[in-house]
Parts: structure tokens; C-alpha cells; sequence
């Protein structure tokens, strides 16, 4: 069954947990030289890391607790072993769950997609994943990238074939060399950048949106608005509240990023209102055109 029947038949869930990587850099050992840099690294091997990847663990266990079933990943940010560590730790059945991950910009360059998404597979702890994608549509890569990902779905190993960070232009590429087309997009989507005639081409073309960067990363622009505030007192919900639900009304699927079970049991809690055709139309007519990410026809694909 294609994806865009399950959403109707109300087996794929309107909002999505995108936990990202491990808040945990590397990049903090260079900050130190000699004996200091040596003492720095043990502290992050021993500490720091282990610290950091089991609050990972934790963060992704307690959404899975709280309800959250679709999960979005990426082998860009690791092998995917906290994920499967986080699946146990949450006691959900994997059969409940919508796996995502998708295809990194290295794995492209290297031409080795085959093996990153075997040692994703390993660390998620599972034989298949639901939904597979590649992260950016990389410069004369992308094409070859699909052919990769098309025989992992005709061998069983991905359910359902996706895309990420697609203009119009990459998806007719696609058509134009697939055996399978794409069955759901995800690209950057939200009240300042709200997309609206790509997602009409998505839909045009039967396949499901996803938006990340959905909250537009709390940009002050949005978020002090006065007209938020007044939606606020009026539909007595917060601010992502009244954002992800204008996501889902648009029959956009919403990712989000949330740490604390706080915050994730405030995020699920959006489907007990409506927001009025005026309001819907009113967010709408915050758009600004202003991209918070990278374009993926103006961006240098080997640094994402």
C-alpha cells in the first residue's frame, strides 16, 4: 500500500520526531593543545560522549513513550545504534513504528550507499526501515543515488522511497530515469518560508510532504508576532501548538526536534482543535520568503 493510502487510512502519523544528532561536538577538542588537548579528549571519551549519547537515548525513548511513531533520521548523523538503543529502552514494538533514514552526502560522493544503509539497518537493530530517502539531491549524484536506493525496495528492505531537499527540476530527473517514483518530500517548510507552490507540485505528483525546520527555529520574526500571541488566548494553546497545527491542516507532516517529555507531550497535543480558514490564511500571510537553510541549488553539498 502506497504511503499517501496509509495516511488516509490513518496508519502514518501527521507529526514526526526528528531527533537529529548527539548534542555532543567533537569539534570542542580543537579548541586545546598538547597535555590539555589529551586531557580534553579522555574527559570527553569518558564523560562528556557517553553523557551526551545516553540523554540522546533517553530524549528518543520518552518520544516513543509519548506517543510519537514516525521517526526521522539520517545516516549523516551516525550509524543509527542509539536509535535501536532507544527503541529497546522505549519497550514500543518495532512494528509500530515508521523508520526513516535517509542517504548522506558522503555515502553519495564515496558511492558506497549500499553499505551506509546496511550499517544503519545493523544499528537500528531491525531488517528493514519504512520510509527510505536521500538527505540533499547532490550534484550528478542524486540520480545514481535513487538507482541504489530502487534496488534496496525491490529487495524488501525499504518499504517506500522518499526524497529530501527537492526543487521541482530534481523530482522531474527523477521521473524521467525511475522505475519507482518518490513517494514522500521533505524540504523546509514554515510560516516565514511557507512553500506553498512546491508543496502544490509535491501534491500534483502524489507525493506526501514533510516539513523540517518547521518552527523556523524559533526566529524572532515569527515567534513575536503579535498576531501569535492574540491565536495564543484564543485557541488556548502555545505557540508550536498553533505552528504544528497549521502544518497538519495544510496536510503537511511537521518534524520536529523536542528533547524534554515536557515538550513532547505539549507537541502531540494539537489535535484536539481546529484552527479557523481565517487563521490558516492569516499564518499563511506571514510568509516572507526568508530559507533559514540551504538551497539546495546554491549550497556546497560537502559541507551538509
Amino acid at each position: 500500500m502506497k504511503l499517501g493510502d496509509l495516511l488516509k487510512d490513518g496508519k502514518i502519523p501527521q507529526i514526526g520526531f526528528g531527533p537529529g544528532g548527539v548534542g555532543y561536538s567533537p569539534k570542542m577538542e580543537k579548541k586545546k593543545e598538547g597535555f590539555l588537548l589529551f586531557l580534553d579528549k579522555v574527559q570527553n571519551k569518558l564523560y562528556r560522549r557517553p553523557l551526551a549519547q545516553n540523554k540522546y537515548v533517553d530524549s528518543v525513548s520518552n518520544a516513543l513513550r509519548q506517543g510519537f511513531r514516525l521517526i526521522d533520521y539520517s545516516s549523516a548523523y551516525g550509524d543509527g545504534s542509539l536509535i535501536g538503543k532507544a527503541i529497546k529502552r522505549s519497550g514500543i514494538a518495532r512494528s509500530e513504528l515508521l523508520l526513516t533514514t535517509r542517504v548522506s552526502n558522503v555515502a553519495q560522493r564515496k558511492h558506497c550507499v549500499r553499505e551506509e544503509f546496511f550499517k544503519c539497518l545493523e544499528g537500528f537493530g531491525t531488517d528493514y526501515v519504512d520510509i527510505l530517502q536521500f538527505h540533499w539531491p547532490v550534484t550528478d549524484l542524486y540520480l545514481d543515488t535513487w538507482r541504489e536506493m530502487e534496488k534496496l525496495y525491490e529487495e524488501g528492505f525499504a518499504k517506500h522511497l522518499g526524497v529530501a531537499n527537492c526543487h521541482k527540476h530534481h523530482l522531474e530527473s527523477i521521473f524521467s530515469i525511475c522505475k519507482h517514483r518518490p513517494e514522500i518530500g521533505q524540504f523546509e517548510i514554515h510560516p516565514l518560508f511557507t512553500q506553498k507552490p512546491l508543496i502544490e507540485y509535491y501534491k500534483s505528483q502524489d507525493i506526501l510532504v514533510e516539513a523540517y525546520t518547521s518552527l523556523a527555529r524559533y526566529d524572532d520574526r515569527l515567534v513575536r508576532l503579535p498576531l501569535l500571541k492574540r491565536l495564543e488566548q484564543k485557541y488556548h494553546k502555545n505557540f508550536v501548538q498553533i505552528i504544528l497545527r497549521w502544518h497538519v491542516q495544510n496536510d503537511v507532516i511537521p518534524l520536529i526536534r523536542c528533547l524534554s517529555k515536557q515538550h513532547q507531550k505539549s507537541n502531540l497535543d494539537i489535535f484536539d482543535f481546529e484552527l479557523d480558514t481565517e487563521d490558516m490564511l492569516l499564518i499563511d500571510g506571514i510568509n516572507i520568503n526568508s530559507r533559514l537553510r540551504y538551497d539546495p541549488d546554491n549550497c556546497d553539498f560537502s559541507i551538509l
